[in-house]
Order: structure tokens, then sequence, then C-alpha cells
């Protein structure tokens, strides 16, 4: 069984997992008193580098990163991440920090409210606005969603450096092809339920998108309101939620080495954001979504209230995978067979906002 490194950002700091011989320890909080709402572990470098995002009620926002696994962090004398003057916006939480591709060594980006996206070519150290994505002529019709107007979600490709996709809330999902230069909206057969027009080019209320592992064109995305597949690097979507107890909720996660195996979390309704049916179950599909199952062996088998947000599920890279999840309980689970089974890594913990793992 690898080693493996498991962060987990919580409403009052980071928590530190590591894994060695099947054994599971945690470190004391790092950050207290800081939401920490994005993590990410950059594996490319020879040692990993860790990147956070922290947001402190009296220092606001900012950016650390870390290259001994968390035992020391360095946070830049400038911020990392700034609007320039000229937007007349100023940073108020980073939502993503997403290390590229091994083709693009350096570049990390940063999904942030307000929706904006920022690219780094130093490993995360200092950041620059994506000006064509904050200046785009449909953003004055953007609107925020119940967690305010972010970028949240960015994915890219293996395959082609200048391939960007990002999800905005509440604008939907917009794709570059030209490394940022230019961005449209790739929203067709999303739909928008809360609009008078269900189905417009731009608006929809999407909560994660996840890159399969077999074919990078296909997406996997769970909206405000329906799970959907694209096969076609988001140009089109399929909806993929009928066989599921509720096709609403926030999060989605693609296998790492499986192709067509993906993970969700469904919610009851937007109205009523607890787990479907009070139970306590990740589902899976292996077939792209045709069809999808309930994994719950280990998991709570009674009523159960632990909603678990957008960031808030991830895998590992170990074959077979590690599968993980947090929710706003403050309980911790894992499952180191693609999720067949589970068991509780942490409670008390605070609210979890956001969970990253890798095999180190």
């Amino acid at each position: 069984m690898p080693d493996v490194l498991l962060t987990v950002g919580t409403r009052k700091g980071l928590f530190i997992g590591r894994r060695h011989d099947g054994r599971w320890e945690f470190d004391d909080p790092h950050f207290p008193a800081q939401a920490v709402y994005s993590v990410a572990i950059d594996t490319r470098p020879g040692t990993p580098r860790l990147l956070v995002g922290g947001d402190s009620s009296h220092w606001g926002p900012s950016v650390f990163h870390s290259d001994d696994l968390g035992r020391t962090w360095t946070e830049p004398p400038a911020p990392a991440v700034k609007f320039p003057e000229d937007t007349g916006a100023s940073l108020e939480r980073v939502w993503q920090l997403h290390p590229a591709p091994a083709h693009s060594p350096g570049v990390v980006y940063a999904g942030t409210e307000p929706a904006a996206l920022f690219r780094s070519d130093d490993g995360g150290e200092s950041f620059a606005l994506v000006r064509p994505l904050w200046e785009h002529p449909t953003r004055s019709r953007w609107e925020p969603g119940g967690g305010g107007e972010a970028v949240h979600t960015v994915v890219t490709d293996s395959r082609d450096p200048d391939a960007v996709t990002v999800a905005v809330s509440t604008a939907g999902v917009f794709r570059s092809r030209d490394g940022g230069a230019s961005w449209a909206p790739s929203n067709q057969g999303v739909s928008a339920v809360f609009r008078p027009d269900p189905h417009p080019e731009f608006g929809q209320c999407v909560h994660k998108i996840a890159q399969d592992a077999g074919d990078l064109d296909r997406l996997y995305l769970q909206n405000h309101w329906g799970v959907y597949r694209s096969d076609d690097a988001g140009g089109s979507w399929t909806d993929i939620g009928g066989p599921l107890p509720s096709d609403f909720g926030f999060a989605v996660t693609a296998h790492p080495h499986r192709p067509d195996t993906a993970y969700v979390f469904p919610i009851t309704a937007d109205s009523d954001r607890v787990p479907a049916g009070r139970r306590c179950r990740v589902y899976r599909t292996r077939d792209a979504g045709t069809s999808w199952e309930p994994l719950d062996k280990g998991l709570p088998q009674g009523d159960h209230y632990g909603t678990v947000l957008r960031d808030a599920l991830c895998t590992d890279d170990a074959d077979p995978a590690g599968v993980y999840f947090g929710n706003r309980n403050g309980e911790l689970y894992g499952s180191d067979d693609d999720g067949d089974t589970w068991r509780l890594l942490a409670d008390h913990l605070p609210d979890v906002l956001c969970v990253r793992a890798a095999v180190i």
C-alpha cells in the first residue's frame, strides 16, 4: 500500500494526514483560525509542493506554499494573487489552485472570487490576471451564486498546453483553446432551471467538473440540478443523472486510472442540502454514467446530514485508487479500494471545505 499525503482544508485551518505502512497519522492544524478553501499538491517537482489558499478574517486571503510537506510554509512578501488597480476589484477568496500538466512546468492556475482566473509561471509564488476572461463581453451579466461569484474549477489538458476549461458560479463553463487569449461559453445541453430560459448560452450554476482518465475529451459535470457528461471536451453535454436518487449535488471526481469511472455525492435538493435519502453514500459509475451504484460499506447507516462540498471529494493517484471525502459535520472518510469499502479517518474536525490527496 503506497504512502499517501492527504490535505484537508477546513473552516479553521488545514489538517495534513500521512498514510505509511497502511496507518494514518494527522498533524496538528496548520493556519489556525484561517478558512482554507483551496489546496493543491503539485507533484511535478522532485519534491512535491503544497499550495494553500488561506483566508484570514483579520489579514485577508493569501496563497502559501511548502516544499517540505507542510513542515514549514512560505508566504510571498507581496500578495501572490492581486487584482490590478485598473480593475477596481479586490481579492475576496482563492477558490481553486490547479497545477498544469507536465508539459507546462511551473504553471499553476488560481480561480478566485470575484470570478477571475490567474496564472502563475513560478510554481504558485506569483500570479497574473488572465485578462481576456476578466474582460469577457458577457461578464456584466454574470451573477453570483449562493457562495458568491467565483471561478471555482480549472481543467487542463495533458495533450495541449493551450486548452483550459473553467467553471464559473453562476456563469457556467467557458473554454479557451489559445492559452487564455479568448474564451467561449460551453454550456450546450446544461440546464439552468432557476432561469426563465432554462437553456441559456451562459448563466448555468455549474458546481464542479472532472476529467475522465481514459478519454481526456470526456468530462463529468455536477450542476445545480443535473449530472452531465461531455464527450467533446465540453462542446456539448448529455444528462446522465437519471439513475441517481437525486441529481443535485456539489462534488464530482474521476478515477485516476479507470476509464468511464467517476464519483458523485448526491444531495436531496437545493432547498434541503443534506445527503439524498439522508444516507451517507457515494455513487460510482463505471460506464460513463449509464448506471450508478451506491457505495456505503463502512459509512454511517442511519440518518445522516453531512453535506459534501464541491472540492471535498477527491481521489489520489494510487491503483487501486484511494477515494476521500469530508463533510460539513467535520467527518473525514477514506477508501483504499476504489470506493468499495470505507473507514472513518478523522471526526470532530471543523467544517470541511476541500480535500486533496496524492501518493508521495
